[in-house]
């Protein structure tokens, strides 16, 4: 029963994706909602200019709509905590709106800025707040374990939330520079939790991993190499934030870092970058950052740029599973 949950969750979800993804793609170019490319990246990505992006969006409708359809054909036998399903969703959606924000500002107002950090910073934080707020709310505890280590850290949890919500957000949202890399990663290292989650059997983080899984794969049918459509931060942001959540409602919260080693390499690398250059007054560390790029400009293509980094994401959510196991 456990494992035809989870299947169905997948499929529906995927479906649904295959199915919106063709009608949103002619509407974003009916509106002109195309893709700016940054005159400082590289020089093979200038022909990605007007792709249609904001994509994210149907992470959020194909997933919500699965779950709405799980609960119209098993309610007989629903044994899901829909408050914390509503928990494992609230992050998911409102980074997701927090992308859009951004998205448009960029490419309907024409704002290369988008929204400013600082307005960024402050929503993430009220959310992450929020978030523990309900956390707290559904008994969830504030210890952490590590092997035979458990400490509770108490209201400094909520600390730890914040930082996992918007490092991960933020760790997605700057692979997101190659056609399929975001997306790939970010199913490799959601199907990795969602076994996780089977494994505990945690129905709700099950479900809806799986959902979000099937939209995912859905979506990389048109986000491969070469997109006809991008996800834009409305769908990175939003895929970042869930992943943490799942984290956090498994109490898997160090193996994150390990799980989502590759975001963990793409945000050190544009902090080394930086640092780098500013202490040596211009110098470069890569070519260019995020570290994806710089492979790019070494000459390796951006497929096998892709299929590079597919490769270590799954070698570190093979470790992490391995680590498991013993």
């Amino acid at each position: 029963m456990f494992s035809q949950q989870l299947f169905f969750s997948i499929t529906v979800s995927l479906i649904l994706t295959m199915i919106m993804i063709p009608i949103l793609i002619p509407i974003m170019k009916y509106l002109k909602y195309g893709q700016s490319i940054r005159e400082e990246g590289p020089t093979s990505h200038y022909r990605k200019s007007g792709t249609p992006t904001m994509g994210g969006l149907v992470f959020v409708f194909s997933s919500v709509l699965t779950l709405a359809f799980y609960y119209l054909f098993y309610a007989d036998t629903l044994d899901a905590n829909w408050n914390v399903l509503t928990l494992l969703f609230f992050p998911f959606i409102a980074f997701s709106i927090i992308g859009f924000i951004d998205d448009y500002l960029i490419v309907v107002k024409k704002n290369n800025q988008g929204l400013q950090p600082l307005i960024k910073i402050i929503l993430e934080l009220i959310i992450a707040a929020l978030f523990f707020r309900m956390y707290l709310k559904l008994g969830f505890n504030t210890t952490l374990s590590l092997f035979r280590f458990t400490v509770d850290f108490k209201w400094f949890y909520g600390v730890l939330i914040f930082f996992m919500l918007i490092g991960t957000a933020n760790g997605v949202n700057l692979s997101d520079g190659l056609d399929g890399l975001a997306g790939g990663l970010a199913a490799i290292a959601i199907a990795t939790f969602t076994f996780f989650a089977f494994k505990a059997r945690h129905v709700e983080v099950m479900l809806a991993g799986g959902a979000v899984f099937g939209s995912i794969l859905g979506f990389l049918i048109f986000n491969l190499y070469p997109a006809k459509i991008f996800m834009g931060d409305t769908g990175s942001l939003a895929l970042g934030a869930f992943l943490a959540a799942m984290a956090i409602l498994l109490k898997r919260e160090w193996m994150l870092i390990l799980v989502g080693g590759v975001f963990v390499i793409e945000t050190l690398s544009v902090i080394l970058q930086v640092t780098y250059f500013k202490r040596t007054k211009g110098k470069r560390l890569f070519r260019m950052t995020p570290i994806h790029h710089h492979f790019e400009l070494i000459g390796i293509s951006e497929t096998r740029v892709v299929l590079l980094f597919y490769i270590v994401g799954i070698i570190f959510s093979f470790l992490a599973i391995l680590m498991t196991l013993i």
